[in-house]
């Protein structure tokens, strides 16, 4: 188990609990601090078969006989999870506190452990980050990494960079040498490398981001960090690019871009900002390269813009569609247009077809439902210019002569 607030502290068995424990004999004899070991190794084995309630008699009678300190932590740290499991938080956060206070080398950093993860997600965040300090003094260096990493959220949550700052450093230090890393440490290396990347990216840092995640990718090869370092490359994908479309005031003596460098750069960074999920800001940019002052320029990122568009453009003047092709485009709004475009031709078909199937022969009705086909555009904003469209090519058919009623067809 790792340190993320997305996983529970506790962890119950993996099948539901018998409805009764076995039978108690002998529950009220007294346990000798000699015998406490031993009725430890049966509390833990009715534990890891779903009697909590029984395991949980036998840890407090263990506890008790006032056993040895390693006894002693060892029932307590057994009672810690056992009430988390049967959902008494109360009587759970009691027992490892008392096992965290015995010191012991190897039961106490566990129980501290249990006992940070169990109050960061109720909220208890001061008494948390108290247990995380204990934790680091307890000096076991399997569990450093959790308590650093701890203390570096408790940093973060009270506006303290520079604390925070070292406790990350410190839950992403690895062991020098050969010195073997444990699960526990390399999973909490992992995701508090995760974690640094995401805010550092929040906070506009890149670079630091990447190197958070690289610390992370030196232990596993983890699919949320390659996430990470692809959004950290495609922030300096965005500065770079920027820079070329907009130059810093420093920069803006410098000799321009030629018309294909700036076109490429005008595209790449639209597309790029809309992969971040900024619409606005691309179609910012599409608008301001289509009115560069360069003529040349500003004919490049049009073909940029309408590459992949049916009609070619040097043949005069393009269909009338073409200009929302071209805002869609630029807005990153093409499947919205598209979707609108399949609803009315479903529609359509819907409203024709319908006579067709029933045998309808009425002039009256037939009329009557291609009219309502015909109005099916009406309500959306390219719909006025597929009827006018119509209107056009029928005035060329007849003459010049414009033959529909004003308003035609939403009369």
């Amino acid at each position: 188990m790792t340190t993320t607030s997305g996983h529970p502290a506790r962890s119950g068995p993996a099948d539901p609990p018998p409805a009764a424990d076995p039978q108690d004999t002998g529950e009220t004899d007294a346990v000798s601090a000699q015998d406490a070991a031993d009725v430890c190794d049966q509390a833990q084995d009715l534990a890891e078969n779903g009697h909590l309630k029984r395991a949980a008699k036998l840890y407090r009678r263990a506890v008790a006989a006032d056993p040895h300190p390693r006894v002693l932590a060892r029932a307590l740290l057994g009672l810690a999870v056992v009430e988390d499991q049967r959902g008494d938080l109360p009587a759970s956060r009691e027992a490892a506190r008392g096992a965290v206070a015995t010191g012991d080398p190897r039961y106490a950093p566990r129980a501290a452990y249990h006992l940070g993860l169990s109050l960061e997600q109720e909220g208890e965040h001061v008494e948390a980050e108290g247990v995380w300090r204990r934790l680091v003094d307890l000096g076991d260096p399997s569990y450093a990494a959790v308590a650093h990493y701890g203390l570096a959220r408790s940093a973060e949550d009270r506006g303290d960079p520079g604390a925070a700052e070292e406790h990350w450093e410190a839950a992403l230090r690895l062991p020098r040498g050969s010195a073997p890393l444990g699960r526990l440490h390399a999973a909490t290396v992992v995701e508090a490398a995760r974690d640094l990347a995401g805010r550092l990216l929040g906070r506009g840092l890149p670079g630091a981001a990447s190197a958070a995640v690289e610390r992370g990718l030196s232990v596993a090869d983890d699919p949320g960090l390659r996430l990470l370092r692809a959004a950290a490359h495609l922030e300096h994908a965005i500065a770079d690019v920027g820079a070329i479309v907009d130059p810093g005031e420093g920069e803006r003596d410098a000799p321009a871009p030629d018309a294909g460098t700036s076109a490429s750069a005008v595209e790449l960074l639209a597309g790029l900002l809309a992969l971040r999920g900024e619409p606005d800001g691309a179609e910012r940019v599409w608008r301001a390269g289509l009115g560069d002052g360069d003529p040349e320029t500003a004919h490049e990122v049009r073909r940029r813009l309408r590459r992949g568009f049916a009609a070619p453009e040097d043949e005069g003047a393009g269909p009338w569609w073409e200009p929302y092709l071209e805002e869609a485009a630029a807005t990153a709004t093409a499947p919205a247009l598209a979707g609108e475009l399949f609803a009315v031709i479903t529609r359509m078909h819907a409203l024709l077809a319908l006579p067709v199937v029933e045998g309808e022969s009425r002039a009256d009705a037939l009329r009557a439902a291609m009219e309502q086909a015909l109005r099916t555009p009406s309500g959306l904003v390219w719909g006025a210019d597929v009827h006018a469209d119509f209107r056009s090519r029928l005035r060329e058919a007849m003459g010049g002569e414009d033959v529909l009623p004003e308003g035609w067809p939403d009369l």
